[in-house]
């Protein structure tokens, strides 16, 4: 288990970098018990300036679309599978998380909500989906 939001923290040997992966791991963008992808990145422009000057350099991103840049990367890594949330599938910030851990009220609340996956949406999705061989294979 690799998780994309662990990886920029330290050095080019983080087992979490995509470079770094063997082929038998699942990536994840962040799990459940993570923020959200953009809620992530948000709080390490207060907290952690090195390791969000890496995340942009190493996905040579301007983060105004760091979610899809995140996305990407694990999409783009040999990981053999690829595992996304949908709230950073939306670009959904931090009211989005899932779970936080050791609280005890307020989780697993969060819902999709109707029409929030656009068209636009899909089909970027599909696309990168595409372009990485992220497709089932079907047999003829």
């Amino acid at each position: 288990m690799r998780v994309l939001q662990f990886a920029f923290g330290g050095d080019i040997s983080n087992l979490h970098l995509p470079h770094n992966y063997p082929r038998d791991v699942v990536v994840y963008t962040g799990t459940h018990d993570n923020d959200t992808t953009a809620g992530w990145f948000r709080s390490l422009g207060e907290t952690n300036l090195q390791e969000r000057d890496l995340c942009l350099k190493y996905l040579n991103s301007d983060g105004k679309e760091i979610h899809w840049d995140i996305i990407r990367a694990a999409m783009s890594s040999v990981a053999n599978t690829a595992i996304v949330p949908l709230q950073d599938v939306l670009g959904l910030g931090s009211e989005a998380r899932m779970n936080l851990p050791a609280s005890k009220s307020g989780n697993w609340t969060w819902r999709l909500k109707k029409d929030s996956l656009t068209d636009q949406i899909s089909d970027h999705l599909r696309e990168l989906t595409e372009i990485y061989g992220r497709t089932p294979s079907r047999s003829s």
